[in-house]
C-alpha cells in the first residue's frame, strides 16, 4: 500500500525546481534528491517546495553565502554526499575553490580536524585533484 501523495504547491514547486536545476543539474545533488522518488515521492516535493523555494530562494543572503553555510553544516555533521553536492552547487553559484577551502578550514576548530580533513578530501575530488 502506498502512502497518499501530499498536495503540491505548483508555483513553489516550479520555483524550487528551477533553482534546484540551476545549482544541481548534472551534478551529484540531482541523484541525491531523486534517489528517494520511488520510495517516497513526497520527499522530492518537500525538497523543492520547502528547501529550495522556501529557504534557499529567500532574500537576504546571496546563493554563494547560503552554499557556504550549507557546506559548513555538512562538514560539521559529516554529511559527505551532501557536502559533495553543495561544493558543486557553490561553484555553480560563483564561489571559488579558495573560498570553499577557507569555509572548510574555518570549521576545523568547531567540527574537528578530522571532519575538516575528510571534507578537504571531498573538495579535492570535486576539484579534480588527488584526494
Amino acid at each position: 500500500m502506498t502512502a497518499p501523495s501530499m498536495p503540491r504547491d505548483t508555483e513553489a514547486y516550479a520555483r524550487g525546481l528551477a533553482l534546484f536545476e540551476r545549482l544541481h543539474g548534472g551534478h551529484s545533488g540531482a541523484g541525491l534528491a531523486t534517489s528517494r522518488d520511488e520510495l517516497c515521492p513526497d520527499f522530492l516535493t518537500m525538497t523543492m517546495e520547502w528547501a529550495f523555494a522556501g529557504v534557499l530562494d529567500r532574500p537576504g543572503l546571496d546563493l554563494v553565502t547560503r552554499e557556504f553555510v550549507i557546506i559548513a553544516c555538512c562538514v560539521t555533521r559529516g554529511y559527505l554526499p551532501q557536502l559533495r553536492a553543495h561544493i558543486e552547487a557553490a561553484l555553480v553559484a560563483g564561489a571559488t575553490r579558495e573560498q570553499i577551502v577557507e569555509v572548510i578550514v574555518q570549521t576545523q576548530f568547531y567540527a574537528s580536524g578530522a571532519a575538516a580533513n575528510n571534507a578537504l578530501g571531498v573538495a579535492a575530488e570535486v576539484f579534480g585533484l588527488q584526494a
